[in-house]
């Protein structure tokens, strides 16, 4: 049990290896803690001799809210030289990624939380900005640091037994609102949306699909479409032995066009053959004429 008020202050903080050095913050608004690392000075990692503290520099970070009121922390990094003048690695400064990675804003446990709330309950990015108390911009580049490692890895999801293609308009471009499609490549069985590319070809939907291990096609044992004849020819090229099955939305859609077009046909054919008997009904009626 902890009894020393500093040790207590940074078992709440809950920083690895840090001092802290002063809390701002005292009743309302943005709470602001400062602190310093507490390791000792390493030697320089080209030559090897012990460096020497040149100066200190502050890094305002976000980190996550403490008791609903948005945090700071601020970390008073040290830049380090080599005493040696023969080393060519001049001055560093110290990197600790268990609190944040180099050039980031948000603290390493700040930005895999908000990633999480985004990706996995759906929150905005301008209400996870609000929580924090910093702008949009922040939240949004942070998830983008980490989002797209998650996606870039292979692993993120295992082995598919269903597959299916489906096309959504992703934009109207340009003066002429010019419509964009993308292709959704989605786990039928789960509804994971595996992967996101550009149009709604063949060429980079086999590209994808081809891109998977063997082990990982020959997993694919239903192909689900939407009646299109490129996403067809992907199963055919990329996954032949995969049972092709139509899409139930789009079965009825076509189901009920063509039902459609018999209505209005034989309607029209109706119509036609009762304009027709009235027109020859009335050139056989007698016409009357005033005297």
């Amino acid at each position: 049990m902890a009894t020393d008020p500093t040790r207590m202050c940074e078992i709440l903080v809950d920083l690895l290896d840090v001092r802290i050095k002063e809390v701002q913050g005292e009743h309302r608004g943005p709470l602001t803690i400062h602190f310093e690392c507490r390791r000792e000075i390493e030697g320089c990692p080209e030559c090897g001799v012990l460096a020497r503290v040149k100066d200190r520099h502050a890094v305002s970070l976000v980190d996550l809210p403490t008791n609903g009121r948005p945090t700071r922390i601020v970390w008073h990094k040290r830049r380090f030289f080599c005493p040696d003048f023969d080393c060519p690695k001049g001055s560093w400064s110290e990197v600790d990624t268990r609190i944040a990675f180099p050039r980031h804003l948000v603290t390493d446990r700040a930005g895999r939380w908000l990633t999480y709330q985004i990706g996995e309950h759906g929150r905005s990015v301008q209400e996870i900005a609000e929580e924090l108390g910093c702008d949009w911009h922040t939240v949004n580049d942070t998830l983008l640091r980490y989002g797209e490692a998650l996606i870039d890895d292979d692993s993120r999801f295992g082995l598919v037994a269903a597959l299916g293609l489906d096309e959504t308009l992703f934009v109207r471009e340009g003066p002429y609102h010019r419509l964009r499609f993308s292709t959704s490549i989605v786990d039928v069985g789960s509804g994971q949306l595996l992967d996101v590319v550009p149009g709604r070809d063949s060429k980079a939907s086999t590209d994808w699909v081809e891109s998977r291990t063997c082990d990982w096609r020959f997993h694919v044992s239903y192909a689900t479409l939407d009646l299109s004849g490129p996403y067809r020819k992907v199963f055919n090229e990329a996954l032949p032995w995969a049972t092709q099955i139509a899409d139930p939305f789009h079965l009825i859609k076509l189901a009920n066009q063509k039902l459609d077009e018999c209505r209005r046909r034989v309607q029209n054919q109706l119509c036609q053959r009762a304009s027709k008997t009235a027109t020859r009904a009335h050139r056989n009626q007698p016409h009357m004429v005033d005297v």
